[in-house]
């Protein structure tokens, strides 16, 4: 007999409470309207948008803080094709530098929020939670270009942190196709990604010694790749829960077999610069399957 009942798994397939989400919106609208209201960035060209578990309505009551995008589209970070330059593509230089822009964020977030519940950090700026609002981390970024060819580019976010680290990412694509796997798997990709993401801690709470490099964000992904008919073809949580971690495990014994499994936005390789490894997320997998006594 499974570790835990058909009923248990149904309920962690739900979002954080009522309550919960009206913390979270709060936090998002509050960030907005700091954006919005300073006599500084009001002036700029200015995306503000939620990432991560929150934006992607794959977030549980453990990992309900919320991650809000600032992104600047006044000055970009590009890549080019080899052999190409920024003028050819109509780019110029730009004075204002990353740091400049994170500074005048900080000071829109201590404007609003004071500056006692504001913390600036390596890779965004905290605004800490209270009884209307939850633990925010706000991310400074300019616009990223991507051009794959003189006739083919791609669009995402790209910051500096403090210890010089460049960081990456495509949330709108992430958001976008998350939303389509989740309409094709009739809303089971996400509630199946809050399973495994409530498995995950509730190992943790249970002494299990898992990866830390085993991250929500990693778990979330795994379930991407996970083809639509293990979604479609079965009609139990404990069905489904199964046959994720038999296909993902069988999948991950070598890396050639993985290697061009994908983030959710499909513009970044899961397996390529990474904290974890394809061993890591097979090892993670059999512990898995053994804590859950299939």
């Amino acid at each position: 007999m499974a570790k835990f009942s058909e009923e248990i798994l149904t309920s962690w397939t739900k979002p954080p409470s009522d309550t919960e989400e009206t913390k979270l919106s709060n936090s998002e609208r509050m960030v907005k309207d700091a954006i919005k209201e300073d006599l500084v960035l009001k002036k700029l060209n200015i995306d503000t948008f939620g990432q991560g578990s929150y934006a992607n309505d794959t977030n549980i009551k453990a990992n309900s803080d919320i991650d809000i995008n600032v992104r600047l589209s006044d000055t970009v970070f590009i890549q080019l094709p080899p052999d190409k330059k920024q003028e050819e593509f109509g780019y110029s230089d730009s004075s204002y530098s990353f740091q400049e822009y994170k500074k005048a964020v900080f000071n829109a977030l201590v404007n609003k929020f004071g500056k006692s519940d504001v913390e600036w950090k390596d890779k965004c700026i905290t605004v800490k939670g209270n009884s209307y609002r939850t633990i925010t981390d706000v991310v400074p970024s300019f616009k990223f270009i991507r051009h794959d060819s003189v006739i083919s580019k791609v669009e995402g976010t790209r910051f500096i942190s403090d210890k010089g680290t460049v960081v990456t990412n495509y949330p709108l694509q992430h958001i976008a196709n998350g939303k389509n796997k989740n309409a094709n798997t009739s809303k089971s990709f996400k509630r199946l990604t809050r399973i495994h993401k409530r498995l995950r801690f509730k190992m943790i709470d249970d002494k299990i010694a898992v990866n830390e490099n085993i991250t929500s964000f990693l778990l979330e992904c795994l379930m991407w790749n996970l083809p639509n008919n293990f979604y479609n073809d079965y009609h139990s949580w404990t069905d489904i829960l199964k046959q994720s971690i038999i296909y993902l495990y069988n999948q991950t014994k070598e890396e050639s077999i993985c290697k061009e499994w994908g983030e959710v936005s499909e513009l970044l390789y899961l397996f390529v610069g990474r904290k974890w490894t394809v061993k890591e997320v097979n090892d993670y997998l059999r512990l898995t399957w053994n804590y859950l006594e299939f």
